[in-house]
Protein backbone atom coordinates (compact mmCIF):
# COMPACT_ATOMS: atom_id res chain seq x y z
CA UNK A 1 0.00 0.00 0.00
CA UNK A 2 1.87 2.87 -1.21
CA UNK A 3 1.29 5.81 -2.67
CA UNK A 4 -0.46 4.83 -5.46
CA UNK A 5 -2.46 2.35 -3.60
CA UNK A 6 -3.63 5.06 -1.52
CA UNK A 7 -5.39 7.00 -4.49
CA UNK A 8 -6.65 3.87 -5.96
CA UNK A 9 -8.41 3.40 -2.09
CA UNK A 10 -9.45 7.52 -1.88
CA UNK A 11 -11.29 6.45 -5.37
CA UNK A 12 -12.74 3.18 -4.39
CA UNK A 13 -14.15 5.05 -1.31
CA UNK A 14 -15.76 8.09 -3.79
CA UNK A 15 -17.03 4.99 -6.09
CA UNK A 16 -18.00 2.45 -3.85
CA UNK A 17 -19.92 0.64 -6.42
CA UNK A 18 -17.07 0.61 -9.11
CA UNK A 19 -15.27 -1.75 -10.75
CA UNK A 20 -11.93 -1.87 -10.69
CA UNK A 21 -9.43 -2.99 -13.66
CA UNK A 22 -5.89 -3.92 -12.97
CA UNK A 23 -2.56 -5.58 -15.39
CA UNK A 24 -2.12 -7.80 -12.00
CA UNK A 25 -4.52 -8.60 -8.84
CA UNK A 26 -2.53 -10.41 -5.78
CA UNK A 27 -5.69 -11.05 -3.75
CA UNK A 28 -5.18 -9.25 -0.27
CA UNK A 29 -1.98 -7.71 -1.28
CA UNK A 30 -3.93 -4.38 -0.88
CA UNK A 31 -6.47 -2.72 1.59
CA UNK A 32 -10.04 -4.10 2.45
CA UNK A 33 -11.55 -1.17 1.26
CA UNK A 34 -9.96 -1.89 -2.45
CA UNK A 35 -10.46 -5.71 -2.48
CA UNK A 36 -14.19 -4.70 -1.94
CA UNK A 37 -14.46 -3.88 -5.08
CA UNK A 38 -14.87 -6.47 -8.36
CA UNK A 39 -11.76 -6.81 -9.52
CA UNK A 40 -10.84 -7.22 -13.09
CA UNK A 41 -7.63 -8.74 -14.36
CA UNK A 42 -5.33 -8.76 -17.25
CA UNK A 43 -4.28 -12.37 -18.61
CA UNK A 44 -0.87 -11.65 -16.85
CA UNK A 45 -2.33 -12.21 -13.70
CA UNK A 46 -2.84 -15.85 -14.62
CA UNK A 47 1.34 -16.41 -15.57
CA UNK A 48 2.25 -18.84 -11.99
CA UNK A 49 4.90 -16.71 -10.15
CA UNK A 50 3.84 -13.06 -11.17
CA UNK A 51 3.80 -11.43 -7.76
CA UNK A 52 7.21 -11.50 -7.81
CA UNK A 53 8.41 -11.49 -11.20
CA UNK A 54 5.81 -9.09 -13.04
CA UNK A 55 8.61 -6.73 -13.79
CA UNK A 56 10.31 -9.16 -16.15
CA UNK A 57 7.24 -8.80 -18.67
CA UNK A 58 7.39 -5.29 -18.80
CA UNK A 59 7.31 -5.61 -22.87
CA UNK A 60 4.16 -7.20 -22.27
CA UNK A 61 2.26 -4.57 -20.35
CA UNK A 62 0.99 -2.22 -23.33
CA UNK A 63 -0.63 -5.47 -24.78
CA UNK A 64 -2.02 -6.49 -21.56
CA UNK A 65 -3.51 -3.13 -20.68
CA UNK A 66 -5.40 -2.92 -24.57
CA UNK A 67 -6.84 -6.11 -23.67
CA UNK A 68 -8.61 -5.07 -20.58
CA UNK A 69 -12.60 -4.72 -21.49
CA UNK A 70 -13.47 -1.47 -20.56
CA UNK A 71 -17.24 -1.18 -21.48
CA UNK A 72 -20.63 0.24 -20.36
CA UNK A 73 -19.00 2.49 -17.72
CA UNK A 74 -20.32 6.23 -17.59
CA UNK A 75 -16.86 7.34 -16.76
CA UNK A 76 -13.58 5.93 -16.87
CA UNK A 77 -10.39 6.92 -14.44
CA UNK A 78 -6.84 5.60 -14.72
CA UNK A 79 -4.51 6.19 -12.04
CA UNK A 80 -1.12 5.57 -14.00
CA UNK A 81 2.22 6.03 -13.94
CA UNK A 82 3.18 4.03 -17.05
CA UNK A 83 0.49 1.62 -18.42
CA UNK A 84 -3.00 1.92 -17.07
CA UNK A 85 -4.01 5.02 -19.00
CA UNK A 86 -3.47 2.87 -22.22
CA UNK A 87 -6.59 0.97 -21.88
CA UNK A 88 -9.25 1.18 -24.84
CA UNK A 89 -12.18 2.93 -24.09
CA UNK A 90 -15.46 3.18 -26.17
CA UNK A 91 -15.95 6.27 -27.85
CA UNK A 92 -18.06 8.48 -26.26
CA UNK A 93 -17.01 7.81 -22.87
CA UNK A 94 -14.94 10.05 -20.93
CA UNK A 95 -11.31 8.74 -20.09
CA UNK A 96 -9.38 10.75 -17.38
CA UNK A 97 -6.01 9.74 -16.15
CA UNK A 98 -4.78 10.92 -12.83
CA UNK A 99 -1.33 10.72 -13.84
CA UNK A 100 1.61 10.12 -10.99
CA UNK A 101 4.12 10.11 -14.03
CA UNK A 102 4.51 9.84 -17.38
CA UNK A 103 6.89 6.29 -17.34
CA UNK A 104 10.24 7.79 -15.99
CA UNK A 105 12.31 4.88 -17.17
CA UNK A 106 11.85 5.75 -20.42
CA UNK A 107 11.83 9.65 -20.17
CA UNK A 108 13.34 11.31 -17.38
CA UNK A 109 15.39 8.81 -15.56
CA UNK A 110 17.00 6.21 -18.26
CA UNK A 111 20.31 6.96 -16.28
CA UNK A 112 19.09 6.09 -13.08
CA UNK A 113 17.31 2.56 -14.55
CA UNK A 114 19.65 1.82 -17.58
CA UNK A 115 23.14 3.23 -16.98
CA UNK A 116 25.32 4.14 -19.81
CA UNK A 117 27.05 0.90 -20.97
CA UNK A 118 25.89 -2.20 -22.97
CA UNK A 119 22.43 -2.62 -20.85
CA UNK A 120 20.80 0.68 -22.04
CA UNK A 121 22.25 -0.05 -25.71
CA UNK A 122 20.36 -3.08 -25.77
CA UNK A 123 17.24 -1.68 -24.21
CA UNK A 124 16.98 1.41 -26.47
CA UNK A 125 14.59 -0.27 -29.54
CA UNK A 126 12.27 -1.27 -25.98
CA UNK A 127 12.67 2.11 -25.24
CA UNK A 128 11.98 3.75 -28.43
CA UNK A 129 8.91 1.70 -28.89
CA UNK A 130 7.48 2.31 -25.39
CA UNK A 131 8.17 6.14 -26.09
CA UNK A 132 6.07 6.13 -29.08
CA UNK A 133 3.64 3.94 -27.20
CA UNK A 134 3.24 6.45 -25.02
CA UNK A 135 2.88 9.23 -26.64
CA UNK A 136 0.10 7.76 -28.92
CA UNK A 137 -1.81 6.40 -25.99
CA UNK A 138 -1.93 9.95 -24.40
CA UNK A 139 -3.71 11.47 -27.22
CA UNK A 140 -6.89 13.43 -26.89
CA UNK A 141 -8.91 10.76 -28.99
CA UNK A 142 -7.55 8.37 -25.75
CA UNK A 143 -7.88 10.66 -22.98
CA UNK A 144 -10.47 13.19 -22.28
CA UNK A 145 -8.81 14.59 -19.25
CA UNK A 146 -5.25 14.58 -17.69
CA UNK A 147 -5.03 15.45 -13.87
CA UNK A 148 -0.84 15.48 -12.99
CA UNK A 149 -0.47 14.54 -9.16
CA UNK A 150 1.76 18.27 -8.97
CA UNK A 151 3.47 20.83 -11.03
CA UNK A 152 6.05 19.02 -11.40
CA UNK A 153 4.39 16.01 -13.11
CA UNK A 154 2.49 18.89 -14.76
CA UNK A 155 5.52 19.62 -16.77
CA UNK A 156 6.74 16.13 -17.53
CA UNK A 157 3.07 15.63 -19.03
CA UNK A 158 3.53 18.75 -21.35
CA UNK A 159 6.80 17.63 -22.27
CA UNK A 160 6.83 13.97 -22.85
CA UNK A 161 3.23 13.56 -23.88
CA UNK A 162 2.36 17.39 -25.59
CA UNK A 163 -0.92 17.43 -23.31
CA UNK A 164 -1.96 20.56 -21.00
CA UNK A 165 -3.23 18.76 -17.21
CA UNK A 166 -4.73 20.28 -14.26
CA UNK A 167 -3.24 19.44 -10.77
CA UNK A 168 -5.03 17.99 -7.92
CA UNK A 169 -2.76 16.80 -5.30
CA UNK A 170 -3.08 13.24 -4.12
CA UNK A 171 -4.41 12.61 -0.65
CA UNK A 172 -2.36 11.84 2.42
CA UNK A 173 -3.80 10.40 5.43
CA UNK A 174 -3.46 13.32 7.67
CA UNK A 175 -6.00 12.22 10.28
CA UNK A 176 -4.35 9.48 11.25
CA UNK A 177 -0.57 10.63 11.61
CA UNK A 178 -0.40 13.44 14.55
CA UNK A 179 2.05 14.51 16.57
CA UNK A 180 2.42 12.46 20.20
CA UNK A 181 3.86 15.84 22.05
CA UNK A 182 6.67 14.39 22.87
CA UNK A 183 10.21 15.30 22.38
CA UNK A 184 11.89 13.44 19.46
CA UNK A 185 13.78 10.29 20.24
CA UNK A 186 17.29 10.82 18.86
CA UNK A 187 17.45 9.23 15.45
CA UNK A 188 16.43 10.51 11.75
CA UNK A 189 14.37 8.33 9.88
CA UNK A 190 14.09 7.00 5.88
CA UNK A 191 11.35 5.48 4.46
CA UNK A 192 12.57 3.46 1.36
CA UNK A 193 10.94 1.43 -1.78
CA UNK A 194 14.72 0.57 -2.50
CA UNK A 195 14.36 1.00 -6.14
CA UNK A 196 17.27 3.43 -8.17
CA UNK A 197 15.90 6.78 -8.37
CA UNK A 198 14.72 6.17 -4.18
CA UNK A 199 18.47 7.26 -3.44
CA UNK A 200 18.74 5.22 0.24
CA UNK A 201 22.16 4.56 -0.73
CA UNK A 202 22.99 8.10 -0.95
CA UNK A 203 21.45 8.49 2.60
CA UNK A 204 23.20 6.15 3.92
CA UNK A 205 26.73 6.81 2.31
CA UNK A 206 25.73 9.90 4.14
CA UNK A 207 25.72 8.27 7.57
CA UNK A 208 28.62 6.87 7.55
CA UNK A 209 31.26 8.29 10.28
CA UNK A 210 28.04 10.71 11.51
CA UNK A 211 27.37 10.38 15.23
CA UNK A 212 23.58 10.62 14.23
CA UNK A 213 21.50 7.32 14.34
CA UNK A 214 19.68 6.12 10.83
CA UNK A 215 16.68 3.94 10.80
CA UNK A 216 15.27 2.90 7.86
CA UNK A 217 11.74 1.49 6.83
CA UNK A 218 10.53 -0.08 3.87
CA UNK A 219 11.80 -3.27 1.55
CA UNK A 220 12.25 -3.84 -1.82
CA UNK A 221 15.00 -5.26 -4.55
CA UNK A 222 18.05 -3.19 -3.45
CA UNK A 223 17.55 -3.48 0.24
CA UNK A 224 19.61 -6.89 0.57
CA UNK A 225 22.42 -5.04 -1.19
CA UNK A 226 22.47 -1.85 0.47
CA UNK A 227 21.85 -3.71 4.22
CA UNK A 228 24.93 -5.28 3.65
CA UNK A 229 27.19 -2.68 3.34
CA UNK A 230 25.75 -0.11 5.63
CA UNK A 231 27.47 1.27 8.97
CA UNK A 232 26.36 0.43 12.25
CA UNK A 233 24.91 3.89 12.91
CA UNK A 234 22.27 2.78 10.09
CA UNK A 235 19.11 0.20 11.10
CA UNK A 236 17.27 -1.40 9.24
CA UNK A 237 13.50 -2.41 9.94
CA UNK A 238 12.11 -4.18 6.97
CA UNK A 239 8.63 -2.99 5.64
CA UNK A 240 6.53 -2.43 8.89
CA UNK A 241 2.56 -1.86 9.60
CA UNK A 242 1.36 1.78 8.86
CA UNK A 243 0.63 1.83 12.74
CA UNK A 244 4.23 1.68 13.84
CA UNK A 245 5.06 4.34 10.65
CA UNK A 246 3.13 6.52 12.04
CA UNK A 247 4.79 6.24 15.11
CA UNK A 248 7.75 6.02 13.82
CA UNK A 249 7.14 9.63 11.85
CA UNK A 250 6.33 10.77 15.83
CA UNK A 251 9.39 9.62 17.26
CA UNK A 252 11.68 10.83 14.55
CA UNK A 253 13.94 14.25 14.83
CA UNK A 254 13.41 14.60 10.82
CA UNK A 255 13.02 12.65 7.85
CA UNK A 256 15.09 12.53 5.36
CA UNK A 257 14.60 12.48 2.03
CA UNK A 258 16.85 12.29 -1.04
CA UNK A 259 14.65 11.52 -4.21
CA UNK A 260 13.32 13.78 -6.69
CA UNK A 261 9.67 12.93 -6.17
CA UNK A 262 6.50 13.05 -8.34
CA UNK A 263 4.51 14.27 -5.58
CA UNK A 264 5.86 12.65 -1.89
CA UNK A 265 3.18 11.03 0.24
CA UNK A 266 5.79 10.41 2.59
CA UNK A 267 7.35 13.75 2.99
CA UNK A 268 3.75 15.08 4.10
CA UNK A 269 2.69 11.75 6.57
CA UNK A 270 6.14 13.12 8.36
CA UNK A 271 4.45 16.81 8.18
CA UNK A 272 1.55 15.28 9.71
CA UNK A 273 3.04 14.29 12.61
CA UNK A 274 4.80 17.15 13.21
CA UNK A 275 8.09 16.00 12.57
CA UNK A 276 10.24 18.00 9.88
CA UNK A 277 12.18 16.88 6.15
CA UNK A 278 15.68 17.33 5.37
CA UNK A 279 14.82 17.49 1.28
CA UNK A 280 16.82 17.10 -1.57
CA UNK A 281 15.20 20.22 -3.07
CA UNK A 282 13.34 19.07 -5.99
CA UNK A 283 10.01 17.68 -7.94
CA UNK A 284 7.23 16.97 -5.59
CA UNK A 285 9.45 18.19 -2.16
CA UNK A 286 9.44 21.18 -3.33
CA UNK A 287 5.44 21.59 -3.44
CA UNK A 288 5.16 19.95 -0.15
CA UNK A 289 8.08 21.42 2.08
CA UNK A 290 8.59 25.27 3.51
CA UNK A 291 12.36 25.58 3.49
CA UNK A 292 13.98 27.38 6.00
CA UNK A 293 15.23 29.98 3.26
CA UNK A 294 11.42 30.79 2.25
CA UNK A 295 9.73 30.69 5.47
CA UNK A 296 7.42 33.25 6.00
CA UNK A 297 5.76 34.72 9.68
CA UNK A 298 2.99 33.05 8.15
CA UNK A 299 4.10 30.50 6.57
CA UNK A 300 6.38 28.71 8.85
CA UNK A 301 9.31 26.78 7.84
CA UNK A 302 8.83 22.74 7.81
CA UNK A 303 11.92 21.22 6.07
CA UNK A 304 15.38 22.28 4.98
CA UNK A 305 16.62 21.40 1.29
CA UNK A 306 19.75 20.56 0.07
CA UNK A 307 20.67 20.84 -3.49
CA UNK A 308 23.02 18.56 -4.56
CA UNK A 309 22.60 14.66 -4.36
CA UNK A 310 25.78 14.13 -3.04
CA UNK A 311 26.77 12.31 0.25
CA UNK A 312 28.61 15.69 1.37
CA UNK A 313 25.54 17.85 0.45
CA UNK A 314 23.30 16.37 2.45
CA UNK A 315 25.76 15.84 5.63
CA UNK A 316 25.84 19.87 5.71
CA UNK A 317 22.06 19.68 5.91
CA UNK A 318 21.75 17.74 8.40
CA UNK A 319 24.49 19.51 10.27
CA UNK A 320 22.35 22.58 9.57
CA UNK A 321 19.24 20.87 10.56
CA UNK A 322 20.77 19.71 13.86
CA UNK A 323 22.29 23.52 14.30
CA UNK A 324 18.63 25.24 13.37
CA UNK A 325 16.37 22.62 15.13
CA UNK A 326 14.61 24.44 17.71
CA UNK A 327 13.08 26.78 14.86
CA UNK A 328 10.61 24.06 13.76
CA UNK A 329 7.37 24.12 15.53
CA UNK A 330 5.66 20.32 15.12
CA UNK A 331 2.39 22.33 15.51
CA UNK A 332 2.62 24.67 12.46
CA UNK A 333 3.91 21.68 10.25
CA UNK A 334 1.52 19.98 11.50
CA UNK A 335 -0.75 22.50 10.40
CA UNK A 336 1.03 22.76 6.68
CA UNK A 337 0.38 18.95 6.32
CA UNK A 338 -3.61 19.42 6.69
CA UNK A 339 -3.95 21.27 3.56
CA UNK A 340 -2.99 17.92 1.64
CA UNK A 341 -6.08 15.73 3.62
CA UNK A 342 -8.14 13.07 2.50
CA UNK A 343 -10.98 15.82 2.22
CA UNK A 344 -9.70 18.04 0.20
CA UNK A 345 -8.48 15.12 -2.51
CA UNK A 346 -12.47 13.96 -2.33
CA UNK A 347 -14.04 17.68 -3.13
CA UNK A 348 -11.06 18.39 -5.76
CA UNK A 349 -11.04 15.33 -7.93
CA UNK A 350 -15.04 15.26 -7.43
CA UNK A 351 -15.95 18.32 -8.64
CA UNK A 352 -13.15 17.53 -11.77
CA UNK A 353 -14.91 14.34 -12.55
CA UNK A 354 -18.21 15.62 -12.20
CA UNK A 355 -17.57 18.50 -14.86
CA UNK A 356 -15.75 15.94 -16.93
CA UNK A 357 -19.17 14.01 -17.43
CA UNK A 358 -21.13 17.26 -17.59
CA UNK A 359 -18.86 17.86 -20.53
CA UNK A 360 -19.00 14.88 -22.41
CA UNK A 361 -22.64 14.49 -22.31
CA UNK A 362 -23.51 18.28 -23.57
CA UNK A 363 -20.85 17.27 -26.52
CA UNK A 364 -23.03 14.03 -26.91
CA UNK A 365 -26.35 16.50 -26.99
CA UNK A 366 -27.38 14.44 -23.90
CA UNK A 367 -28.79 16.12 -20.67
CA UNK A 368 -25.58 17.12 -18.41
Amino acid sequence: MRGGERVLEALCGMFPGADVHTLVHVPGATSPAIESHRIVASPLSRIPGVARHYRKLLPLFPWAAGRLEIAGYDLVVSTSHAFAKGVRVPAGTPHVCYCFTPMRYVWDQIDTYLGRGALRAAAMPLVAALRRWDRRTSAADRITRVIAISETVRERVRRCWGREASVIHPPVDVAGIRPDGAAPDPFFLLVGAFVPYKRESLVIEAFRGLDAELRVAGDGPLRAALQAEAPANVRFLGRVPDAELARLYARCRALVYPQVEDFGIVAVEAQAAGRPVVAFGAGGATETVVGLDDATPARPATGIFFHAPTPEALRAAIARFEVEEKRFDPAAIRRHAEAFSLDRFRTEMGAALDATVAAARTAAGSPA
